[in-house]
């Protein structure tokens, strides 16, 4: 059995919440489970990436769905579908970001670890890459192609850099 430490960062972060919640003024607005921008923004799961903070984001402006390398997977057209088919989004936001560590080993690398140490080869992609640009382009590929979702007018791929803050805009079309 495996032992936690009397105090964990999850203790931390729920005696947050608790004081947090006593806070909050109880006659708040309640928010819609659908997002008032209308907009899903998937991004890295990067700790250095808060995409509230970097857009001005509120509590129910958008739906953020993230994982490692912001990678447009399986999962995330299950998101994106409910999303937008059940919760009415329009417009897709890709948030990549500069430095990310799925540019720092390859597929086979990690699935070569894993099955070491585990016994197994994992069945999943991990979605490693190398030109950020040219993924950011996949996953915009990977979104307007998609048959579940009811929009893919707007699907827009952006480059977060964590050293400035700023984003700029990655073309959808292959560079020349």
């Amino acid at each position: 059995m495996q032992s936690y430490p009397p105090v964990s960062a999850i203790d931390d972060l729920l005696a947050t919440n608790r004081r947090l919640a006593a806070a909050q003024d109880a006659t708040g607005p309640v928010l819609d489970a659908a997002p008032g921008l209308r907009v899903a923004i998937v991004a890295c799961m990067d700790a250095r990436l808060d995409p509230a903070a970097a857009l001005g984001l509120g509590s129910g402006d958008a739906h953020v769905i993230r994982n490692a390398g912001g990678a447009v997977t399986e999962d995330v057209i299950r998101s994106l579908t409910i999303s937008q088919r059940l919760l009415g989004t329009r417009e897709v936001m890709l948030v990549h970001h500069t430095r990310c560590g799925m540019q720092s080993f390859t597929e086979a690398e990690l699935h070569d670890a894993i099955e070491r140490a585990a016994g197994v080869r994992p069945p999943w992609a991990a979605e490693a890459f190398g030109d950020l640009d040219a993924h950011v382009r996949e996953s915009i590929a990977r979104v307007a192609d998609s048959p579940f979702l009811a929009h893919t007018e707007v699907v827009r791929g952006f480059v977060y850099d964590v050293d400035t803050g700023l984003m700029r805009e990655v073309s959808p079309g292959s560079e020349a």
